[in-house]
């Protein structure tokens, strides 16, 4: 299992609590991605930008897929760039994936909030239950990533994940500003219809 997928199903779970924006999750699943990368030899940071590091074995089809898309000519990516640019319809791409290994099926009586379609649940499977397992378990990446997107985390809940390694805390780091520009895009976007919509209606339409 990857962290992408784990905190894919971790939204899926948690999906009765509260509606997760896809534009979050994608942010936040294009940050799970390269936080694995880091270990797994692909990439390294020098200072704020991604620098591919090598072309590793990596037998998870969405994480190498990643790792291909990573810029490979100077002055290489900044964590955030790439948050913006890997997490464009991120969500929407672990989602079909996950459908197609049999990790999501079709339900017909449960609607999950973030998802286009109203029939899709987890199957119960060992991915599944690692991914809680891990959740339970406070695993700090993990946890930081659900707190990240509006969740509680697990048993700690109330404190800050402790993320002792200094690549990933970065890259956290850029995710929680790539979340903030999101959030206030989206409120300049609200008040700009609310104020077209309160001209139309002083215009008498």
């Amino acid at each position: 299992m990857t962290t992408p997928r784990d905190l894919t199903i971790t939204a899926l779970e948690r999906a009765a609590e509260r509606s997760v924006e896809p534009g979050d999750l994608s942010l936040a699943l294009a940050a799970a991605e390269a936080i694995d990368l880091l270990p797994a030899g692909a990439v390294t940071l020098a200072g704020d930008r991604l620098v591919p590091a090598g072309h590793p074995a990596i037998t998870d089809h969405l994480l190498a897929e990643a790792a291909s898309a990573l810029l490979r000519e100077a002055p290489y990516e900044t964590v955030g760039d790439w948050l913006w640019r890997r997490g464009r319809n991120l969500a929407d791409t672990y989602l079909t994936r996950l459908e197609a290994e049999g990790e999501l099926v079709r339900e017909q009586r449960r609607r999950w909030l973030f998802l286009h379609s109203d029939h899709v649940v987890l199957a119960d499977s060992p991915t599944r239950r690692g991914a809680a397992a891990r959740l339970a378990a406070d695993e700090p990446v993990l946890a930081a990533l659900t707190r990240a997107i509006g969740f509680r985390g697990g048993p700690a809940a109330d404190a800050a994940p402790d993320v002792t390694d200094r690549a990933a805390a970065r890259v956290l780091t850029a995710l929680d500003d790539a979340l903030a520009e999101l959030a206030a895009e989206r409120k300049r976007r609200s008040h700009r219809q609310a104020d077209a919509a309160a001209e139309n209606v002083r215009r008498g339409y």
